[in-house]
């Protein structure tokens, strides 16, 4: 009766313990996602590579445990808009694109640890949409632009950590291989520049687990 009291006591006083990542879990998690291209093109009417502007929107991604270590997760966004200049014209475009990716993930501790590491491998999506010259693209002569869509690998490295048996704090960098061409047209000319994003992807935010 003594040893049954002492362990009833103790599970009075100690707080409860936030469990991790369990097979069969599912869970969202939303934060800043900040797009930071570091790729370059082919030389452009010989005025040197695209330029293209970082970008911060909302992230998502969703998560299903299908074990205590292995994740699948699909990343979303609200659409990131980029702008695309060159060395010495400013910025001639806007771009806007979705990145959609798919990850097999592994975390490493077991789900005792409130801290979860893990790495991500898998594959890319990206597709532009509403491409369009700025006034200094049209003065300089650019018109109807192009942008191809890009399939690539993708990586990732992450962290969570459990404040409650359902909510988590995240943070996450990724890395997305995004080729492209990109046409555009000078009067009856029709060009295409070979175009690599390669962006790296910082997320900042917090999960729910279902």
């Amino acid at each position: 009766m003594k040893l049954r009291n002492i362990v009833l006591s103790l599970a009075l006083i100690c707080p409860a313990v936030a469990s991790a990542h369990q097979a069969g879990d599912f869970f969202i998690r939303g934060g800043a996602a900040l797009v930071r291209p570091t790729g370059n093109s082919d030389n452009v009417l010989g005025l040197g590579s695209f330029n293209v502007s970082n970008n911060t929107q909302l992230g998502l991604t969703f998560t299903y445990m299908a074990t205590d270590h292995i994740g699948v997760e699909l990343l979303a966004a609200t659409p990131f808009r980029h702008k695309v200049g060159l060395r010495s014209t400013g910025t001639i475009a806007t771009v806007h694109q979705l990145p959609p990716t798919l990850m097999a993930q592994y975390y490493f501790l077991d789900n005792s640890s409130k801290l979860q590491p893990y790495v991500g491998a898998g594959l890319n999506y990206t597709t532009f949409f509403d491409n369009k010259f700025t006034h200094t693209g049209r003065e300089a002569g650019l018109s109807n632009l192009r942008v191809k869509d890009s399939w690539g690998y993708a990586a990732q490295a992450g962290m969570d950590y459990q404040l409650t048996d359902n909510w988590m704090l995240n943070a996450s960098v990724w890395y997305m291989d995004i080729k492209t061409k990109v046409r555009f047209n000078t009067g009856s000319d029709t060009h295409s520049i070979d175009t690599k994003v390669n962006p790296v992807v910082f997320f900042l935010g917090a999960g729910y687990r279902f």
